[in-house]
């Protein structure tokens, strides 16, 4: 079949120029929104939200936290989480006396649950934490929370329940 069909029945002007503002958007790196709510700690960053871009289902942006520095214990109420780590090495400590503890790198990414007590710690003494941010909701909700941390948490490994250790006994 050769030639295109240009009958077709949504491709008039409005809808074109609705797309053209309303479509897909490209925000530059440095044009973030840093009024956002946060926890101590760390530096938050708004690219796509309810506010920004109309966004009804995400909320994604960036954080960085400063060398050898933790936020302060906190939740995010009903959202799903996201942290994609792109530069240094990430500690999280969760529950509720931030009992549990695993660690992150660049290219990893982890997943924080609805209303899980979590806490992001830069675990190098030189470098900064770089993470971009995902949640399932267009705004921001930041819980701070009034933890005493106990001193020795337990480090928890990731086990895959889709793809399982082939070594591992049944």
């Amino acid at each position: 079949m050769t030639g295109h069909d240009h009958s077709h029945p949504h491709h008039d002007h409005d809808h074109v120029d609705r797309w053209k503002h309303d479509g897909v958007r490209v925000i530059p790196g440095n044009q973030l929104d840093t009024n956002v709510p946060s926890t101590p700690g760390m530096d938050r960053a708004a690219a796509i939200n309810f506010a920004r871009v109309g966004a009804q289902k995400l909320w994604a942006g960036t954080v960085s936290i400063k060398p050898d520095a933790k936020t302060g214990a906190h939740h995010h109420g009903h959202l799903e989480s996201v942290i994609y780590v792109v530069k240094g090495k990430a500690r999280m400590r969760w529950g509720e006396s931030l009992q549990f503890t695993a660690e992150a790198g660049p290219g990893d990414f982890i997943f924080v649950p609805p209303y899980v007590p979590h806490q992001e710690i830069n675990a190098s003494r030189d470098e900064v934490l770089e993470c971009v941010l995902v949640r399932s909701d267009g705004e921001a909700v930041a819980v701070n929370l009034d933890i005493e941390p106990i001193e020795k948490p337990e480090t928890v490994l990731w086990i895959d329940p889709v793809h399982r250790d082939p070594n591992e006994k049944k």
